[in-house]
C-alpha cells in the first residue's frame, strides 16, 4: 500500500497556461500558438486568483498544479509571481507538490537554473518518444536527444521529483520501439510514468489525416498489445500501477492527480481550467481573448453545473476503479444509501468474467479488467 504521507486530503490548485510554440497533431487542450496574449494572460491568471479566492471555503493548498500548453514558457520570475499570488491568499502546505509540465526543448541550462529559483519541485517532461521520426509524425517540437538530455540536465540540478509522458497505439510505434522507449525511462532512472493510448479526437489535425486517407486509423489492438507490454515492464521493476494511465516507484505518487482522483477539492485558474467543490463542477471560457476581456471586468467567465446525487456516483465509480485503491463500497454508501447493493448487482457479470475483484468492502479492477476500465465503469454507472 502507498506511504500515506503521500496522499494528503488537501485541496489543489490548477493552473493553465494556454500557449505552445506549435501544435501536437493529436491534442484537443485550450492552446494557442500566439504569444501575442502572453503577458496579459498572466495578468488575468493574477486577478482570477484574488476573484477565486473564497472558492475553497479556506481549505489548505497541498498541491499546486501548472499545466497546459506549455508552461516552461514562463519565465522564473513569473511562476514566481503566480505562486506568491496564490500563496498570499491561501495556506499552502509548508510541503506542497508544485508541479511544471514542460517540454524537454524548453528545459536548457538556463531554464533549469531559473526554474531552481522557484518553489518548484516537481517536473511532468512530455517525452512521448524517443525516436524522431515518431516525434515528427505527432509535430512535436523536440527531438530524442533533447528528451534525454532534458531529464539529465533536470536531475543534475537536484529535482529528484520527476514524471514523463509516453505515448503508445499509434502505426509507427512497433512493440520493439515500445519496449525501448520504456527501458529508456528506466536507464534514466525516471521515478514516475504516464503512458497513453494514442487517441483520435475530434477537430484535430489527426482525426482530419485519417479522415482524408492520410493516415491510417489506430489499431484497437495494438493499443491492448503495447498496454499489456508496458504493464509487465513497469512491474518488473518494481513500480505501482496506482492508476490505469500511471506508474511509479513507491512514494512517487502524483499527490495532485491522486487527490482528482479520490475527489478531493480543487480550483482551476485560466482559460479552460475546471473546478470541483464536492458539490458543483465549474468550467471557465476556452478563448484566451474573451478570458482576459471577462476578467479584466471582474466577472469570472465559467459556466457552472450542480452535481445531482447519481452525477457524484458515477464520477466516483469512474474515477475510484481507475486507481490501485478501488471502489470503496462504503464511501459509495455515503453519497446514497444502499446503493453498494444495487452496483454489486450490475457487477456481477464482471465478476464472473474475472474482471473484477473483491475484498471486503473494496471492488477493484483485475489485470484483464484494466483493458476494460471504460466499458466496466459505464456498466456500473447509476
Amino acid at each position: 500500500m502507498p506511504d500515506k504521507r503521500y496522499l494528503c486530503d488537501m485541496a489543489g490548485v490548477y493552473i493553465h497556461i494556454p500557449f505552445c510554440k506549435q501544435a501536437c497533431y493529436y491534442c484537443d487542450f485550450h492552446f494557442s500558438t500566439s504569444l501575442a496574449y502572453k503577458d496579459d494572460l498572466v495578468q488575468a491568471l493574477l486577478k482570477e486568483i484574488n476573484l477565486q479566492k473564497g472558492y475553497l471555503a479556506g481549505e489548505t493548498v497541498e498541491t499546486i498544479y501548472f499545466g497546459g500548453g506549455t508552461p516552461s514558457l514562463l519565465s522564473g520570475e513569473v511562476i514566481n509571481t503566480i505562486i506568491g499570488a496564490i500563496t498570499e491568499i491561501h495556506a499552502v502546505s509548508s510541503e506542497a507538490e508544485i508541479t511544471l509540465e514542460a517540454n524537454p526543448d524548453d528545459l536548457d541550462q538556463n531554464k533549469v537554473k531559473a526554474l531552481r529559483q522557484t518553489p518548484v519541485n516537481r517536473f511532468s517532461i512530455g517525452i512521448q518518444s524517443f525516436f524522431d521520426e515518431d516525434l515528427k509524425w505527432m509535430n512535436r517540437a523536440h527531438r530524442s536527444a533533447e528528451a534525454e538530455s532534458s531529464v539529465k540536465r533536470v536531475q543534475d540540478a537536484g529535482f529528484e521529483n520527476i514524471t514523463a509522458d509516453l505515448i503508445y497505439g499509434y502505426p509507427l510505434l512497433t512493440d520493439k520501439k515500445w519496449q525501448t522507449n520504456i527501458e529508456t525511462m528506466f536507464a534514466l532512472d525516471v521515478p514516475h510514468v504516464s503512458a497513453y493510448a494514442m487517441t483520435v479526437e475530434p477537430k484535430t489535425a489527426l482525426a482530419s489525416f485519417i479522415k482524408k486517407h492520410q493516415q491510417p486509423a489506430m489499431d484497437e489492438e495494438q493499443s491492448a498489445g503495447q498496454f499489456v507490454q508496458l504493464m509487465a515492464a513497469m512491474e518488473s521493476q518494481g513500480f505501482d500501477h496506482y492508476e490505469i494511465s500511471n506508474f511509479c516507484k513507491p512514494g512517487h505518487y502524483s499527490r495532485h492527480n491522486t487527490n482528482y482522483w479520490k475527489g478531493i477539492n480543487y480550483l482551476g485558474i485560466g482559460p479552460s481550467a475546471h473546478s470541483y467543490n464536492g458539490e458543483t463542477r465549474q468550467w471557465n471560457i476556452s478563448n484566451n481573448a474573451k478570458y482576459i476581456q471577462s476578467i479584466n471586468k471582474g466577472i469570472i467567465p465559467a459556466e457552472q453545473e450542480a452535481l445531482s446525487e447519481t452525477d457524484r456516483l458515477n464520477e466516483y465509480i469512474m474515477t475510484s476503479l481507475r486507481t490501485m485503491w478501488g471502489l470503496d463500497l462504503d464511501k459509495l454508501n455515503s453519497i446514497a444509501a444502499g446503493s453498494s447493493n444495487e452496483l454489486l448487482k450490475s457487477a456481477a457479470e464482471f465478476l464472473e468474467r474475472q474482471w473484477i475483484g473483491q475484498e471486503a468492502h473494496k471492488i477493484y479492477l483485475t489485470q484483464t479488467g484494466k483493458l476494460y476500465a471504460d466499458h466496466i465503469a459505464s456498466g456500473l454507472f447509476f
